[in-house]
Formats: C-alpha cells, sequence, structure tokens
C-alpha cells in the first residue's frame, strides 16, 4: 500500500521491450516499458491489452490501419487481434495486462521475448 513514483521507476529501466511489473491487482499486472523500434507481429490469444503513453509517442499497426499515441492517449488492443508495436524515438508506456503474460503472445523471439514477472 506505498505509493509508486512512475517518473522513478522509468528512470530504472535502461533497456527497451522488457517491461517490467510496478503493481499487481486483481489477476493483473501494471507494467512499465520502454519502445524504440519496431516490435515483431504478434497475437495474444486470450489476453487483452491496454497501452498508455506516459512520455512520448508510439505506433500499434493492425494488419487494416494504424493507431498513434501520444502522451496521456491509450488504447486496447483486444485479444486475438494482430498487431505490432512501434516508436521512432524512445517512449515510456504502461501496459495493463494479465498477470504471466507473454509481450510476444504467440510468438517466441530471441530478441524480443521477455521474462515475466520481472519487478521493478
Amino acid at each position: 500500500m506505498d505509493k509508486v513514483s512512475l517518473t522513478e521507476k522509468f528512470a530504472l529501466i535502461h533497456e527497451h521491450w522488457r517491461p517490467r511489473v510496478v503493481a499487481e491487482l486483481n489477476g493483473q499486472e501494471l507494467k512499465l516499458v520502454k519502445f524504440a523500434g519496431v516490435f515483431p507481429w504478434h497475437q495474444h490469444d486470450q489476453e487483452d491489452e491496454l497501452f498508455l503513453v506516459w512520455r512520448g509517442e508510439m505506433t500499434i499497426e493492425f494488419r487494416d490501419r494504424r493507431v498513434t499515441l501520444r502522451a496521456g492517449e491509450c488504447c486496447v488492443v483486444p485479444h486475438g487481434v494482430e498487431h505490432r508495436t512501434m516508436a521512432d524515438a524512445e517512449t515510456e508506456v504502461i501496459v495493463f495486462e494479465p498477470a504471466q503474460t507473454r509481450n510476444t503472445g504467440n510468438v517466441v523471439d530471441p530478441s524480443f521475448t521477455a521474462p515475466n514477472g520481472i519487478k521493478i
């Protein structure tokens, strides 16, 4: 029941595409992650994902369209929808999703698949 400074927690993250858990509630995890570049196409068969931009700008690309998010904007990607995320410059993103959700969904990629449950 202690407060969490998202600014301080983001300052501890020094790599891209490696989510860190900052809070857990009702089977969900609140994760912080820094984006830069292009993430692989993937989908989550059972889990919806909410992306909320804290600082910077990112794009979620779907097969038929793109959604650009800036600080203070969010988008929910429903389960089963193929997508990929990207950011031209380093962007700080808050992700809400069920606990133990693999960041690369149905894809295992040695460069992008991150271990689950890493707390910061």
